[in-house]
């Protein structure tokens, strides 16, 4: 199985222009994406909460949560981020990826438009 990289740019969703562009691991079985924590702090990015995480091992990890605005070939969408640490990777996970609209092709390892259904129901007035 091949190794899919991407660059994509990050920035601070409450100052934009305040961006970085990095090399991603993207890893269709990580939920969230993860981003050096010294990184994240030098674009003005706070962690509003923690999460605890369970690793292949089994054994498990404590990591801050923050926002962070994801730009990939003129998409963009808000999501969720990893401080991480030293020893942890930089990662482009599922969240991110469905936030800019974006699908990893497990055959092509390739990224491909994420097909977007929007479905209409019609609710019962009361």
């Amino acid at each position: 199985m091949g190794l899919t990289h991407i660059k994509a740019n990050i920035a601070n969703p409450a100052r934009p222009k305040r961006a970085v562009e990095l090399n991603f691991l993207v890893d269709s079985g990580a939920v969230y994406s993860v981003v050096p924590a010294a990184l994240l702090r030098k674009l003005g990015v706070r962690p509003h909460s923690k999460r605890t995480f369970i690793l292949a091992d089994g054994s498990e990890i404590t990591r801050k949560i923050g926002d962070v605005l994801f730009r990939l070939n003129g998409r963009q969408g808000a999501a969720p981020v990893i401080f991480g640490e030293k020893q942890d990777s930089i990662l482009l996970g599922t969240i991110s990826l469905e936030a800019l609209g974006m699908m990893l092709d497990p055959m092509k390892r390739e990224l491909r438009p994420l097909p977007m259904l929007l479905v209409s129901h019609t609710l019962p007035q009361y």
